[in-house]
């Protein structure tokens, strides 16, 4: 990999890619260590597969997301501006739960390059045209696909799903909050509540509950903008989708998200 440009990149970014997709590459046909480690390949954008089908999963996931925000009297009783800070905190750690209690998979293709023909009728007009819009990385598809995998692996239960969902959307350390510590109450006893359910269900496993959280945390360092960019931009263009799900939440305009 001789031309490869990832010599000058830092090698932590490496090694942690490394360690994130080592399962995502077990069984693929014996890639070189030297192609493992190389990078270039993973900068390579890409789009959905079939970005109907898995866009209309996505957009039934983010509307039942957000019905369980509605039908949580504890969360309505939160000050409007709580709730709007909430929603535009945990609503891809929500999203991507529903993701994995839908067993919603999909899979992702290059994105095509834009032909010669396209460049050069287009050369010198990009001043009065809108900005191309981003393209999700396979490197962050794939990260992303690590997260749900360690998810299906726990194999939740149903009352486990809805514990964990409500430990993830009332997070205390969100800021500007004005009732953290109300907030950090009703975490505290969604957690509590998991804990008392693992118990009966997963008597053997004492380091189950541990083990939900921190599985959980990775679905906090997905980037907003992948989840946008991957299923929901195809469907609301240019819109701004934290405003879509408030509205949807607030029932404002009765948009529905469809492809």
């Amino acid at each position: 990999c001789e031309r490869c440009q990832c010599h000058g990149e830092d090698k932590r970014t490496a090694i942690l890619y490394t360690l994130l997709s080592q399962n995502l590459n077990h069984g693929r046909g014996g890639r070189s260590p030297a192609h493992q480690r190389c990078l270039c390949h993973q900068r390579r954008t890409v789009c959905l597969r079939t970005p109907h089908v898995t866009c209309q999963a996505a957009s039934n996931v983010l509307v039942k997301t957000i019905s369980f925000m509605k039908n949580l009297p504890s969360f309505h009783l939160l000050p409007r501006e709580d709730q709007l800070l909430l929603l535009d905190s945990c609503w891809v750690p929500l999203f991507l739960l529903g993701l994995v209690q839908e067993m919603v998979t999909f899979e992702v293709m290059e994105t095509p390059a834009p032909s010669m023909l396209k460049k050069i009728l287009l050369d010198g007009q990009s001043k009065h045209q809108e900005p191309e819009r981003t393209q999700p990385t396979l490197a962050a598809v794939q990260r992303l696909q690590c997260c749900l995998n360690a998810f299906w692996s726990l194999d939740l239960s149903p009352k486990e799903y809805a514990y964990l969902k409500g430990a993830i959307l009332f997070n205390p350390d969100v800021p500007g909050l004005r009732a953290s510590l109300y907030i950090e109450s009703l975490q505290r006893e969604a957690q509590r509540a998991l804990q008392e359910v693992l118990q009966p269900l997963h008597p053997e496993d004492q380091g189950r509950f541990a083990r939900i959280l921190l599985i959980a945390s990775t679905l906090k360092s997905i980037p907003p903008a992948l989840i946008t960019d991957l299923f929901f931009r195809p469907v609301i263009g240019n819109a701004d989708i934290v405003e879509l799900i408030a509205e949807m939440l607030y029932e404002i305009t009765g948009r529905q998200l469809a492809p």
